[in-house]
């Protein structure tokens, strides 16, 4: 038989299904799947090295997310016309999945890795990124790889007031909640999503609608795995052990290093040089001749830097720069720091430090979204820079990774929801973070400067924003636990979650959370949540001491720019034929501008260096899209003169009839003399031709009426 195909259906709460396939498709992987949710179709494959290299203490596992333009019926707008490189878009989507699947291989596991996701058939009511998660699981379940699932995970919104596992493009539009959720049975592992300021008890009841959907597919998928026929997985060479060595690493060092971790010093490198001055003295007692294990022994030593960090904290509820458990950093802001920026400022939490800039550009600079899914305009764009000297170490400079386009993105996320609608916005948004110093959480001090360089921006931004990374500490042996807010870079390693919370003073507008161990309960996730909030709170009351709202004006050498919106039936007269009219505005006035349809409006951006060129073009507009009223009185000037009176332009594109007989209340025999091209006279529109569509004007109907004329 050619094909051994197995098949499994999972309904989700509202009874739309979603299926998973395996034996057609690329069967020489380790294990692939085809996973279909309407139109929607994703092809998982996992594939693992059987040999393992010696010397690796870590998984090297790779996953990459890609989208085809085909399952979309598209060709790719670049030059090359082909797929090239990950796009952000799908990097960020690489990272969802790699976040969950990690933690859940043996810690003991060094085979390299790797699960390919590829997107060959695209529905916009099915979003594949919600349903990549599942189908790498699936793949790993469909083979021998070791792994310690099944996983999966669902996007979970609230539109119109309730809860949506799932929903389509057009759902997500309405939504003011939105999570993407990773969890196994028994734990929830990954949480990442935007909100429109909700409270903590929103996202807590959202986390359980998600994880009500994922358990049932995590079902799904043992009886997935059983079916397949692979419950047993392959072998391997774990860690190489000596409990020897074990015993005597720790009998020397272990008190030692409980001292060092005592000092509770703020200076993170204070810290690092205790602990290698620990280990450097215990090297220092073995005998040259002696055959040791030297690499065993360091992972030994830093098994033990990890115990005694955490038994400190469960212990003695003190931590490693000597802080309280709910206590922030200090904290220093500045705004307006580079004279010649829209926006900039510098915010510094204990040793991290992001210095932030906002530029403000026209539509011109608007980035394109080409992807299977979409086509469009992004006008928001917010860069995270996280260069080597941030944290005194030596790396070249390869352009952004992993890491920080999903920094950059849950930053982004966090400050889109406080900015001006788009008709109050006529500004392509440009937020760059460069991260001069770090300690932890660089990517919440992105959001606090940003934030901060917005309203130093002069754009007027709903609310100010701030951010916090939240850690957990657990023992499941003792059940002792222990919350810290504004996490050190050594308590993020040494930790059990990293859990990032955005908001304004009204509520949540962004939050990203990764679990390393099993077993957090909501009760706790509440704790942490609502430490959160103190904690956010209290930045923002640091960030007021600076500014506490958007200034009043955009500084002196920023561009302007105005929006307009228009009727969709003005949009042709505001372009012209060929685009005349709005080429011939921009060149009389020097200022730049775009017209673009949205909703069922027309908006015009007009974007100017100075006062005057603005007024020009938007007076130039207004008239264009004013609709002339009859009865009204307009000041025109004169086009042109014939032998029966003058076509006088009323408005911008608009000309009458003025003829000779409504000149004055005097008769008129000829035009000679009477009024010249160019003169300004005040007129009023008398009649509209509903046939033609004419115009009549008249200037006597405005002087006074002589006495001896007739009524």
């Amino acid at each position: 038989m050619l094909f051994n195909i197995v098949n499994k259906t999972i309904t989700l709460p509202d009874g739309r299904e979603i299926t998973i396939e395996t034996g057609k498709l690329a069967k020489q992987a380790d294990g692939s799947v085809v996973v279909r949710m309407g139109n929607t179709m994703l092809l998982a494959t996992v594939v693992a090295n059987k040999d393992i290299k010696e010397g690796l203490d870590f998984l090297p596992l790779s996953v990459d997310y890609q989208e085809k333009f085909a399952s979309a019926g598209r060709i790719p707008g670049s030059f090359q016309r082909r797929e090239g490189k990950l796009s952000d878009h799908e990097v960020l989507i690489s990272r969802l999945v790699d976040r969950v699947l990690r933690p859940l291989f043996p810690d003991d596991y060094h085979a390299e890795v790797q699960v390919n996701l590829l997107l060959i058939s695209a529905d916009q009511t099915a979003l594949p990124d919600a349903l990549a998660a599942l189908a790498a699981s699936a793949a790993l379940a469909a083979s021998d790889i070791p792994f310690n699932g099944p996983v999966s995970e669902v996007r979970v919104a609230k539109v119109d007031g309730e809860y949506v596992i799932n929903p389509g493009s057009a759902e997500l539009e309405r939504a003011t909640l939105e999570l993407m959720v990773g969890a196994t049975y028994n734990d929830i592992a990954m949480v990442e999503g935007e909100m429109s300021e909700v409270s903590e008890e929103e996202v807590i009841e959202a986390l359980k609608v998600a994880h009500a959907a994922i358990k049932d597919q995590c079902v799904a998928l043992k009886e997935f795995e059983a079916a397949v026929g692979k419950t047993e997985k392959r072998t391997y060479v774990g860690d190489e052990a000596d409990e020897e060595l074990e015993a005597r690493v720790r009998s020397y060092c272990y008190d030692k290093i409980y001292a060092v971790a005592q000092v509770g010093s703020a200076n993170k490198q204070v810290r690092k040089d205790g602990f290698k001055g620990v280990w450097e003295e215990f090297i220092a007692t073995v005998p040259e001749e002696e055959e040791f294990n030297k690499g065993l022994a360091k992972r030994y030593f830093n098994d033990l830097v990890w115990e005694g960090s955490r038994r400190l904290v469960l212990d003695e509820r003190k931590r490693l720069d000597g802080r309280k458990l709910d206590e922030v950093r200090p904290i220093a802001s500045e705004v307006d720091f580079l004279p010649n920026a829209h926006g900039s400022a510098l915010f510094t939490r204990g040793e991290t430090q992001s210095l932030t800039t906002v530029t403000l550009g026209t539509k011109n600079d608007e980035q394109i979204v080409d992807t299977p899914m979409k086509y469009g305009y992004s006008k928001f764009l917010l860069h995270y820079n996280f260069p080597g000297f941030s944290t005194g170490e030596v790396k070249p400079n390869r352009g952004p990774g992993r890491r920080e386009v999903g920094h950059g993105n849950l930053a982004l996320r966090a400050l889109k929801k406080v900015l001006p609608p788009l008709e109050d916005n006529p500004y392509t948004i440009r937020i760059v973070s460069d991260i001069l110093e770090s300690n932890g959480s660089s990517s919440m001090a992105t959001v606090c400067a940003g934030s901060l360089a917005l309203m130093d921006s002069g754009l007027k931004i709903k609310a100010p924003v701030s951010g916090i990374a939240m850690g957990l500490i657990s023992d499941e042996a003792t059940g002792k636990y222990a919350v810290l807010s504004d996490i050190l870079g050594d308590e993020d390693h040494l930790g059990d979650m990293d859990f990032k919370v955005t908001g304004t003073e009204n509520g949540i507008t962004a939050c990203q959370m990764d679990m390393k161990v099993n077993g957090l309960s909501f009760e706790v996730l509440t704790e942490a949540l609502m430490q959160a909030k103190a904690g956010r709170l209290h930045i923002l009351g640091e960030m007021n001491k600076t500014i506490q709202e958007s200034r009043p004006d955009l500084k002196p050498h920023t561009p302007r720019a105005v929006v307009i919106k228009i009727d969709r039936e003005m949009i042709g007269a505001v372009i012209g034929p060929g685009g005349k009219v709005v080429q011939d505005i921009q060149k009389e006035s020097g200022a730049t501008v775009s017209i673009e349809e949205k909703d069922g409006a027309g908006f015009v951006s007009i974007f100017s260096a100075d006062k005057t060129s603005m007024d020009k073009a938007v007076s130039r507009i207004k008239g264009i899209i004013l609709v002339p009223e009859i009865g009204e009185v307009y000041t025109g000037k004169v086009k042109s003169i014939m032998p029966f009176g003058a076509f006088v332009e009323f408005l911008p594109g608009k000309d009458g009839l003025l003829h000779i007989s409504e000149i004055k209340w005097e008769r008129l025999e000829k035009m000679d003399g009477v009024l010249e091209v160019g003169e300004e006279v005040q007129v009023k529109l008398v009649e509209i031709d509903k046939k033609t569509g004419k115009y009549r004007l008249s200037r006597k109907v405005l002087l006074p009426k002589p006495e001896n004329k007739n009524e």
